[in-house]
């Protein structure tokens, strides 16, 4: 059978990640503004013109690396919930999973925290729908652990999306590998502040 025609090639998805990747490092060194179409293609070893014909912009260069990002963010914690029965533990391992993505020292991540903003239009709508879509993953744990009568029934299950990302999500603009705080230090301290905050089972 003959490969779909939306469906990338091995080759197309190397292209795709080398081309990301050297975007993400130079959006993070320079920012998404100061960083031209020309350089990211002398970083891949391409003209400029066969970079334009994979992505017709810019913007659609940023949004496709958010798309990547996002789509790693959601592999990895849904990888990190796969077999665990426990709910409690299902939320710990996911939290310590978002956590390890933001102190990675990953470029996609970070330009995924702080680039967005320089989105305009439909490529910003586009972004925010992508965001939203991972934040479903996060909505749809807490209303399962709250159905089950495992986070309190008064907890404002979105504001404790909406605050919990925010405040781990913060940690990428402070954390340093070797600094005074270790990421399971910063791990270990949130999961205890939630557990004891939403959590109504206080065995765990």
């Amino acid at each position: 059978m003959g490969r779909k025609k939306n469906q990338a090639t091995p080759v197309a998805e190397a292209d795709r990640a080398l081309v990301l990747a050297a975007a993400a490092r130079l959006f993070r060194q320079q920012g998404f503004d100061r960083t031209t179409v020309k350089e990211i293609a002398e970083a891949c070893d391409m003209l400029p013109g066969s970079l334009h014909y994979r992505y017709p912009s810019k913007e659609s260069l940023l949004v496709d690396l958010m798309r990547l990002a996002l789509e790693q963010a959601s592999n990895s914690v849904s990888l990190a919930i796969t077999g665990v029965s426990d709910p409690v533990e299902q939320l710990r391992r996911a939290l310590n999973a978002h956590l390890e993505l933001l102190v990675g020292g990953s470029d996609m991540v970070y330009v995924l925290l702080f680039e967005w903003r320089s989105l305009r239009g439909e490529a910003r709508q586009e972004m925010i729908g992508l965001r939203d879509r991972y934040e479903v993953l996060w909505a749809t744990m807490l209303q399962s652990l709250a159905a089950q009568g495992v986070v309190r029934a008064d907890v404002d299950l979105s504001l404790l999306r909406l605050i919990g990302l925010g405040a781990l999500n913060w940690v990428a603009t402070w954390f340093h590998e070797g600094g005074r705080y270790s990421a399971e230090d910063i791990g270990n301290f949130v999961w205890h502040l939630i557990r004891d905050a939403v959590i109504s089972r206080t065995d765990q």
